[in-house]
């Protein structure tokens, strides 16, 4: 986890897919700042310079059940962390929603799953997900060295919740991670999220 001294923030019915609106590929991502896991406060402005990947989740989602029981979550992560690119965790489920947790629940769950993250932002209120217009668990973002929304949508081209689809799947943001680092444009910018619904607060 970063250190506090660094500054850095029910199954929705069915398979729920959609397009995140409120954050524009090619233009600067919505700043924020929040709370953390490990009691830090986390800042995206202070994080310039540095690929920054966005995850929303919530560890009782049965897609994001599937991404992390079959370490497939994990796997980009370590790439990603590999290359010092800041991971960032994002719950933005409200007090007595589905997915809500504390920093230390939450620090917990990713030791047992062998997570890889920089942190976990607290997102309680729902700002930052309203921000970016994360919709589903998980919805994945990346924002480039320079803080522009270079990738927005899901972690990979199969929309269901069985890990034996993983490995015929496209995972876009390993996908988006390999072209920003050979200097290349991200092929598909922008795709399909997919998984549970956001449970905001209100």
């Amino acid at each position: 986890m970063l250190g506090a001294t660094l500054s850095v923030g029910a199954l929705a019915a069915g398979n729920a897919l959609a397009v995140g609106a409120a954050a524009d590929i090619g233009q600067p991502a919505p700043s924020f700042t929040g709370k953390a896991a490990d009691g830090s406060t986390v800042s995206l402005d202070s994080l310039r310079g540095k690929t920054v990947v966005l995850e929303w989740t919530n560890h009782d989602c049965p897609f994001v059940k599937k991404h992390y029981g079959a370490e497939n979550m994990q796997k980009v992560q370590k790439e990603a962390a590999a290359k010092d690119i800041v991971w960032l965790q994002v719950i933005s489920s409200g007090p007595g929603k589905q997915g809500h947790v504390d920093g230390p629940t939450a620090i917990k769950l990713n030791e047992q799953r062998g997570a890889t993250v920089a942190n976990t932002l607290l997102d309680v209120d729902g700002k930052i997900g309203k921000a970016y217009g994360a919709q589903t668990t998980p919805h994945m973002y990346i924002i480039d060295p320079q803080g522009t929304l270079v990738y927005k949508g899901g972690i990979d081209s199969i929309p269901s919740a069985r890990a034996d689809d993983i490995p015929q799947a496209v995972n876009y943001v390993r996908e988006a991670l390999q072209a920003m680092d050979s200097g290349k444009p991200v092929p598909n910018a922008t795709t399909r999220a997919y998984g549970c619904t956001v449970h905001y607060a209100s």
